[in-house]
């Protein structure tokens, strides 16, 4: 273990590991540790949508420019860790039609590719759409492998001489001078380090690591449930076109649909209700799309905590909260070497983790361009290989649990491997 390193990235999540990744292959010494195994919260237990920005062309439109750019890009360097599958917004019989026309418009204003389809051109897509969608927009949707990705990222930064650290709960910040000077880390490392930098990308933990140097960011998390359900051969992803609201999106995951999913404000991400009629909603107001969601099999459910940054916005709707994304120097905080980064999506991480790498650089005096966007991810077209990084890391998430083929990896992954202190993947 380097007791010693440039840069310290706390979590593990996409965010945190592609800030990893940027930093190794621009030269930088760097060093990750999380408390649980890769994209064990948040990024492994989203819905797996690769945004293509619909969803936000109206309301945030350089979000939606963000998602359509990082679906691209995604698409070009993360090979089997994305299916693309493209998506429909459905316009339902009582659904506004002004509302539809006006997602078109503003898909258009930003680059979104769109085709409008009728309905019974999307029924003949999907066979057991419901009768009362009117019409249907094409738009690039994906779906997005989030145990693959994060793997494959850190197997690409532990090959270039990083250091990965799962089952490593960071305990304490030593703040001296205005400088975080010692970091202790319990679970699988038990020590301390003395990094330069240390980055917080935690997500909606950000403002309990926050606190340990004396410093407060605003989070505003949320809760959403997701329900995986026996259904075969769905296709695209839909969205129903309204205003977000619950249960407006089902997502194909191989021989499953999952659908979700709800947003309730949370005070602790550790400690949360996971609502019966939050599942029940759900599933009603997919059927009213995809009917025969009413009388599925379910076979897991699960729910996520949304990172959402609200400094100044802690009401009880979260929905408009932005899904944008924060780089938080906390210089003007009085810590010099310590930066936060919040907010954003899985499908922004690469993004989010250029911008904050790009500042680090600055401070390290590091003349490197990101080349993340342009450097394929390693083994990308090699399923079994990215699901072998899987089991390395850690495990199967419940966003992709049933997708990663890993029962026949696990009698030959040992327990020292899959919760080591310090691990590699030789390519």
């Amino acid at each position: 273990m380097t007791a010693t390193p440039e840069v310290l990235v706390v979590g593990g999540g996409a965010t945190g590991v592609g800030i990893l990744r940027d930093l190794s292959l621009r030269g930088v010494d760097a060093m990750l540790v999380d408390s649980t195994g890769l994209a064990g919260e948040t990024s492994g237990r989203s819905h797996g949508l690769l945004h293509s920005g619909a969803r936000y062309a109206e309301g945030d439109p350089i979000g939606a420019e963000d998602c359509i750019s990082e679906n691209q890009i995604l698409r070009q360097i993360a090979g089997e860790c994305i299916q693309d599958t493209g998506g429909l917004f459905v316009q339902l019989a009582d659904d506004d039609p002004a509302y539809f026309d006006e997602k078109r418009a503003a898909c258009e204003d930003v680059g979104i590719e769109t085709s409008i389809i009728s309905g019974e051109t999307a029924r003949q897509r999907v066979p057991d759409l419901s009768s009362e969608v009117v019409r249907a927009l094409e738009v690039p949707d994906a779906v997005i492998y989030p145990s693959r990705l994060v793997a494959a990222s850190a197997a690409d930064a532990t090959n270039r001489g990083a250091e990965v650290h799962t089952q490593a709960p960071v305990e304490e910040f030593t703040v001296t001078d205005g400088q975080i000077t010692e970091v202790k880390i319990g679970g699988s490392v038990d020590d301390v380090v003395t990094p330069n930098h240390v980055v917080n990308a935690t997500g909606p933990w950000a403002g309990q690591v926050a606190s340990m140097a004396d410093v407060d960011v605003g989070m505003a998390p949320s809760r959403g449930v997701m329900i995986a359900m026996e259904y075969d051969d769905l296709g695209p992803v839909l969205n129903r076109c309204r205003e977000p609201d619950d249960g407006d999106i089902v997502i194909p995951h191989e021989n499953e649909a999952v659908v979700g999913t709800t947003s309730v404000p949370v005070s602790n991400p550790d400690d949360y209700e996971h609502a019966e009629w939050e599942v029940k909603r759900t599933i009603e107001e997919c059927a009213d799309m995809l009917p025969p969601m009413a009388d599925a099999v379910t076979t897991r459910e699960w729910w996520g905590v949304r990172p959402l940054y609200a400094p100044d916005e802690v009401g009880e709707d979260r929905r408009g909260i932005s899904r944008g994304f924060s780089v938080i120097d906390h210089a003007d905080d009085g810590v010099s070497n310590f930066m936060s980064v919040v907010g954003g999506k899985l499908t922004t991480h690469r993004e989010m983790a250029e911008i904050a790498t790009d500042q680090l650089c600055t401070k390290l005096d590091v003349d490197a361009d990101c080349t993340t966007a342009t450097t394929p991810l390693p083994a990308a077209d090699d399923p079994d290989r990215l699901d072998e990084f899987v089991v390395t890391f850690g495990e199967p998430n419940p966003t992709d649990a049933t997708v990663i083929n890993a029962d026949w990896l696990l009698p030959a992954v040992s327990q020292r491997v899959r919760k080591s202190q310090r691990l590699s993947c030789g390519l």
